[in-house]
């Protein structure tokens, strides 16, 4: 009996509670409480994380802006184009209070988040599982045909309801002015309508591929789509665009300002109309396909995929041109605003200091400095995904074919780590690209495009050893593989938020992006530099060393 098999109870006796009888939905209540064992990790690291990031912000929220001096010059700040565009609605800065703060700035960011975790939830436990074989393993028993979508579904709304619930009860007892309780509950209450729809979202993207990534990517495109709309929306003379995206609506409560709880109605119409399409589609396709046929292959393949290198490219194209395109739009949003970085933060002491701390001629230059923090944190997550990719097809037993020829261990886990090596400094390249003729555009600095493309390509050697990282896991520890999503977000928090929230510099040691030169604002200092990339180059050998000397896993 497999593993597989026996995680499932395939073969076990039945136990009270387990479905017996037919129906589409048979067995539904034990693939929900498998995948809640399944993610009894995974989902309270998610829960917690954007809990404590929602409580810390609102507090920082309150001490930062404790005056209404300071709340009516985060308005003039916030009240630009620019400004609109990277938080929320003008309305909000009617009554900016630190509540309303919170809304305006946090909701449609931190709601980006919630459907990150909403969709992930939903390909892991639909699609990936189908892809595995494991689906199809577990419906020739007395599983019905839409108990793996409606458990999926069942297990995100949870995640979702668990959230909003923290998020009201966390905040209201925080005792800040202007958070109250009703209005921290419509908080909550918004996250979880929001991860409810792109949980839909990504129920109808889990029918039209058959493969999980295509899934994930499909629906991570809906959300980045959503913010665009809202984005564009708000910083419009008339907000209509915003009215098309359910982070709009999310954003049109008004959470701490009038409260106004309808728009969650249309994010719940839409998320049951997006689940209702979701059961639809599954019925019109086999399990293990998708809706949309997979295109003909070419007669005669190209030389290319014959080598391990050229098959790994195949393999990671789409999600390299996809976070290449995400990156190159990040950097150019933040450039468009470079040329007004000044006014915005001339007035909110804390950033000042901050940024002061990173040093460099100017304000600009600072800021420019900690948005390439951001933007390298981004592109640690792409290397992150493309070095675990060896992992995924490890376990989903397509290495074991690869290897049985003449292919080595060494060539074949390689190929996917000089892939993610050279594609996260592709992303870097094109999002200091985006930054700089953006940035020079704003502020009539044509220098400012190469100077910004070196500052990012500066984190290159941190983004190798984040690969490198991954590849020790991989090798020696490969059920932990995916401790090294802790490189990127521990860079984010204390890279980027330590700034701001003044972490002891000790802490920003521990992380390989603590040690790039923060360009344009310090000088560039090539040891730094070197020491990550020989520290990278040791890891990846060590990595590679350890796959040799263990077996294979196949799941």
């Amino acid at each position: 009996m497999t593993s597989a098999t026996k995680t499932a109870g395939v073969g076990a006796p039945a136990r009270p509670g387990t479905a017996t009888g037919g129906g589409a939905l048979a067995g539904t209540g034990t693939l929900v409480r498998f995948a809640l064992r399944r993610d009894r990790v995974r989902l309270p690291v998610w829960i917690l994380a954007l809990l404590l990031g929602t409580l810390s912000t609102a507090n920082s929220y309150a001490e930062l802006y404790g005056t209404p001096e300071d709340r009516a010059n985060a308005v003039e700040t916030m009240g630009s184009p620019a400004g609109l565009a990277m938080s929320g609605p003008r309305h909000y800065l009617d009554d900016y209070t630190s509540g309303a703060m919170l809304g305006h700035q946090m909701l449609g960011f931190t709601a980006v988040l919630v459907g990150l975790m909403s969709v992930l939830v939903i390909t892991r436990h639909t699609r990936a599982e189908e892809e595995t074989g494991r689906a199809e393993l577990l419906r020739s028993t007395v599983v019905g045909r839409h108990a793996h979508l409606a458990a999926a579904l069942s297990v995100a709304a949870l995640a979702n309801l668990v959230l909003g619930l923290l998020l009201a009860l966390g905040l209201g007892g925080l005792g800040i002015d202007g958070v109250d309780a009703g209005g921290s509950l419509l908080y909550g209450a918004a996250h979880a309508a929001v991860g409810l729809v792109f949980a839909g979202v990504a129920a109808v993207t889990a029918q039209l591929t058959a493969h999980a990534r295509g899934a994930t990517g499909t629906a991570l495109a809906v959300i980045g789509a959503a913010y665009v709309l809202r984005a564009a929306g708000d910083s419009g003379e008339n907000g209509a665009l915003s009215w098309l995206s359910p982070i709009g609506w999310a954003q049109r409560t008004y959470v701490y300002v009038d409260d106004d709880w309808w728009p969650l109605l249309l994010c719940l119409a839409l998320a049951a109309g997006c689940a209702a399409t979701g059961f639809a589609l599954s019925t019109r396709r086999d399990v293990g396909a998708g809706i949309r046929p997979q295109k003909p292959g070419r007669p005669v393949a190209s030389p290319a995929l014959g080598t391990p290198l050229g098959l790994a490219l195949r393999l990671h194209r789409g999600m390299l041109a996809g976070f290449g395109a995400g990156l190159f739009l990040m950097g150019a949003m933040y450039g468009s605003i470079l040329g007004q970085a000044e006014d915005m933060l001339k007035d909110i002491d804390q950033l000042q200091e901050a940024l002061e701390r990173i040093g460099g001629t100017g304000i600009a230059e600072a800021f420019a400095s900690m948005v390439m923090v951001v933007v390298a944190v981004v592109a640690a997550v792409y290397v992150v995904m493309a070095a675990l990719r060896a992992r995924a097809e490890e376990t989903a037993g397509r290495a074991e074919p690869l290897l049985a020829t003449g292919l080595s261990r060494g060539r074949w886990a390689g190929s996917h780590l000089a892939v993610a090596m050279g594609g996260g400094t592709l992303a870097l390249l094109v999002a200091g690209l985006g930054f700089g003729i953006a940035g020079a555009a704003s502020t009539g600095d044509g220098v400012l495009v190469p100077r910004l493309v070196g500052a990012a390509l500066a984190y290159a050697p941190a983004l190798w050893v984040t690969v490198g990282v991954a590849a020790v896991l991989f090798g020696w520890f490969p059920r932990a593989s995916a401790a090294a999503w802790i490189v990127p977000v521990y860079a984010f928090v204390v890279g980027y938020l330590g700034q701001i929230l003044r972490f002891p510099g000790w802490m920003n040691n521990l992380s390989p992006f603590g040690h790039v030169p923060r360009l344009p604002a310090a000088d560039l200092d090539w040891t730094q530099l070197l020491v990550l990339t020989l520290v990278a180059a040791g890891l990846v050998w060590l990595g590679l060393a350890g796959l040799r000397r263990r077996d294979l896993e196949t799941k």
